[in-house]
């Protein structure tokens, strides 16, 4: 009989801890693994002036994480932020080792706003991060620089390899 409680007690145990969900908040976990793809970008006369190879964030806790966990990136590297909708939508440099441009662009394709956003200086806690709004479905992050290296300017075209 001991052994049956024994027992029973360890199939309980093992019952409870699996039911014990994280004291994590929800959505701000990294997530599993990310899509690729390519994005183009073109000038307003249809020339090519950059390829970026990028991981896909298009969830919430992707989101989130962008590119923090990131020690660096290759020359035509990045990340491609996914919105539900075209909006106004605001990113921060939070937890990054290395400056980045962020491009948004229109759910049509069209650049709408390019930052250059340098690190924030050590100590700076969340809520002091420097905002960097624009409008856009997407958000193209991609190695400090790039956009003046490659031409890429307001009002040209990003396209997407794939549909998102």
């Amino acid at each position: 009989m001991n052994r049956l409680r024994a027992a029973s007690a360890v199939v309980l145990v093992a019952v409870a801890a699996a039911l014990v969900v994280p004291t994590v908040a929800p959505g701000l976990l990294a997530g599993g693994d990310y899509e690729r793809t390519t994005v183009v970008a073109y000038d307003d006369n249809g020339t090519e002036l950059a390829t970026v190879h990028v991981r896909v964030a298009d969830t919430y806790a992707k989101r989130y994480t962008g590119l923090s966990d990131t020690e660096s990136l290759a020359r035509n590297e990045g990340m491609l932020f996914v919105h539900d909708r075209e909006a106004r939508h605001t990113y921060v440099m939070r937890d990054m080792a290395f400056p980045l441009d962020i491009v948004f662009v229109d759910a049509n394709g069209t650049v709408t706003t390019i930052h250059h956003a340098e690190l924030p200086p050590p100590g700076t806690s969340d809520g002091e991060l420097a905002p960097y709004p624009g409008r856009g479905k997407y958000v193209l992050e991609v190695r400090y620089g790039w956009t003046n290296r490659t031409g890429v300017d307001v009002g040209d075209r990003i396209v997407v390899a794939g549909e998102y």
